[in-house]
C-alpha cells in the first residue's frame, strides 16, 4: 500500500486589525473608549450608518439575533418599497455588495413574504432610543 504524503497545511498570514478610532468616540459605552484588546472574543456590532438614518427621519429598531430563532426571515438583506416591490442585496464572501448584487422583485408572493418577515421582526424589535446592548 502506497500512501501519498499529504502536503503540510498552509499557514495563513496573521494581519492585525487597526484600532477603530472615529471622530465621535464610542456610543453606548458610558463614555469609555474601547480597544481591540477590550473586544477580543466578543461579538461586536459596528454601526456606521444609524446616525445618518435617524437624522434623515428613518425609524430604527434593534432586534438581538437570539430573539429571532422562531422567525422565518429572508436569507439576505432587503428593502421594501410601498409593499409592492422588494430590493434584495446579495453580498460577496467578504461583505461587499456583489457586482450584480441588486435584485428587484415585484412578484406579489415574494413581496408578501418579505413584508410579513419585516412586520414580525419590527414588532419584536426595540426602538433605537430604548435599546441597550448587553
Amino acid at each position: 500500500m502506497n500512501a501519498a504524503a499529504s502536503p503540510a497545511p498552509r499557514r495563513r498570514a496573521r494581519v492585525r486589525a487597526p484600532e477603530l478610532i472615529g471622530k465621535g468616540g464610542w456610543l453606548n459605552t458610558g463614555g469609555r473608549s474601547l480597544t481591540l484588546a477590550d473586544l477580543r472574543g466578543k461579538c461586536v456590532v459596528v454601526d456606521f450608518c444609524t446616525f445618518t438614518n435617524i437624522a434623515a427621519g428613518e425609524l430604527v429598531r434593534w432586534l438581538p439575533r437570539r430573539q429571532t430563532t422562531d422567525l422565518a426571515l429572508p436569507g439576505t438583506d432587503f428593502w421594501l418599497f410601498d409593499s409592492a416591490q422588494a430590493l434584495f442585496h446579495h453580498f460577496t464572501g467578504n461583505g461587499q455588495l456583489d457586482q450584480d448584487g441588486r435584485e428587484y422583485a415585484d412578484d406579489p408572493e415574494r413581496v408578501k413574504l418579505c413584508a410579513g418577515a419585516f412586520e414580525a421582526a419590527w414588532q419584536r424589535a426595540v426602538p433605537h432610543e430604548e435599546y441597550r446592548p448587553r
